[in-house]
């Protein structure tokens, strides 16, 4: 059977650029109660987070999710030679060299490498509405992205969601066994009961005269009613194919495997209160063991 489990752990990366700018969006998702979306967005382009929060809750159901948008903007400013400070520069250099015996004349790559020779040439002017088509098209393209990288994690999530799968069907093949093993156990429960309590009687009556057999008899069908355990192991086994049929789902059925766990915990615990023998309890443990295991996996199940 092939999975449709999406698991609520899983991360993804995407990286691209436009015009002057390279971008990275990483998503994290870890469990939570609800889809929980944070997002990092560098400062100016908090515009675009009632998009990206549309794009995640349409692949998302569940997890507590951060993404971070990191943006470089690779643009390099025009330099140029500020002619005035050369010639400022210049004049006092061969003045000076004049004035030192045997001194060289100045070296053009020395004068332009002094400071204030070469500075950033002024920046062109943009119009404004040119600007702002530039700045839309940048949004674009990072909006692309991120749903890019939410695909991604979509995949990422998935992908263990079959590994869950693989384990919690392990786990409720395992279930299946030990109420298989209880139920083999389940009809010694009146004849225990009875010697238990024929047991109990005599150490406490001692050579006093003994309970009638028919008193005896009510007390131990009395008990027998109240420590059966047929009902349990029933709900147990149903509950088991519950939760296959859950798995098979394409929705996200984490919620509802949770609410089953708790089902399967009550009755695994109603069977180790009922039981008259240290097989019996043993199961029981077993059982609530492996039940706490499949706990937590279906704790990552979105």
């Amino acid at each position: 059977m092939t999975s449709t489990l999406a698991s609520m752990t899983g991360f993804a990366r995407h990286a691209g650029s436009h015009d002057n700018a390279s971008f990275v969006w990483e998503i994290r998702s870890v469990n939570g109660r609800g889809l929980d979306l944070r997002l990092r967005l560098p400062a100016g382009l908090d515009g675009l987070e009632p998009a990206l929060r549309e794009v995640a809750g349409k692949r998302l159901k569940r997890g507590n999710v951060s993404a971070t948008l990191t943006l470089k903007r690779e643009s390099q400013a025009a330099m140029m030679v500020d002619e005035a400070a050369l010639e400022g520069l210049l004049c006092h250099a061969l003045a000076l060299s004049e004035r030192i015996p045997g001194a060289m004349v100045p070296r053009a790559e020395a004068l332009l490498a002094l400071p204030g020779v070469i500075r950033p040439a002024p920046a062109e002017d943009v119009a404004e509405d040119a600007e702002a088509a530039r700045q839309e098209a940048l949004a674009a393209t990072l909006a692309a992205g991120f749903d890019v990288a939410i695909e991604a994690l979509d995949c990422a999530r998935r992908d263990e969601g079959g590994r869950l799968a693989v384990i919690a069907a392990d786990l409720l093949g395992a279930i299946r066994r030990l109420v298989a093993a209880a139920r083999a156990h389940a009809p010694e429960q009146a004849a225990q009961h009875r010697a238990r309590l024929q047991g109990a009687l005599a150490d406490l009556l001692g050579d006093s005269d003994p309970v009638p057999q028919e008193r005896l008899a009510q007390e131990v069908a009395l008990l027998a009613t109240k420590s059966d355990v047929r009902e349990e192991l029933d709900r147990l086994d149903a509950h088991v194919e519950a939760a296959h049929a859950l798995l098979a789902e394409s929705a996200p059925v984490g919620r509802r495997l949770d609410f089953l766990m708790q089902e399967f915990n009550r009755e695994a615990n109603t069977l180790c209160s009922k039981s008259a023998s240290l097989q019996l309890t043993a199961i029981g443990l077993d059982l609530k063991a492996t039940i706490e295991q499949l706990r937590e996996q279906v704790q990552n199940i979105e």
